[in-house]
């Protein structure tokens, strides 16, 4: 969660919501990234999926078996989708999002065995995506 800070602190360098993410196989880091769709022009461009993309050329697959994504921030609706359709093991995120409610998604995922821990580093995520939309609103 500590190399997904500092990518979302790097989104929020290039006025991007800061959003990073890692994908880890076997105790390493196979992918990262960070919100890219105002740089890209790309709606897509969340850091979940920049990650999963790599993943699956990582392994050359669109499952990411064995896999765990780690996201400074709750998912939205369009990244839980593509987490479930990756397969991976573990979702690992920071902060809850207010934005989305994603209670019985969640509640699908477990079914699903795709495992779910939440609020690693918890006040640090939450600090630097306040800090962003508070810098906005001035």
């Amino acid at each position: 969660m500590k190399k997904a800070l500092i990518l979302s602190k790097k989104a929020n360098e290039k006025n991007e919501v800061p959003v990073g993410a890692v994908l880890v196989f076997n105790n390493k880091i196979i992918a990262k990234g960070y919100n890219s769709s105002i740089i890209k022009n790309d709606p897509t461009a969340h850091a979940e999926i920049i990650v999963l993309r790599k993943g699956g050329y990582f392994f050359k697959n669109y499952r990411l078996l064995n896999t765990t994504l780690y996201v400074t921030l709750q998912p939205c609706l369009m990244c839980l989708g593509a987490v479930l359709n990756s397969r991976i093991y573990k979702l690992v995120y920071g902060a809850n999002s207010n934005y989305y409610n994603n209670y019985n998604i969640f509640n699908f995922f477990i079914k699903k065995n795709i495992k779910i821990k939440n609020n690693i580093f918890k006040s640090k995520c939450e600090s630097i995506i306040k800090n962003f939309f508070n810098n906005k609103r001035k």
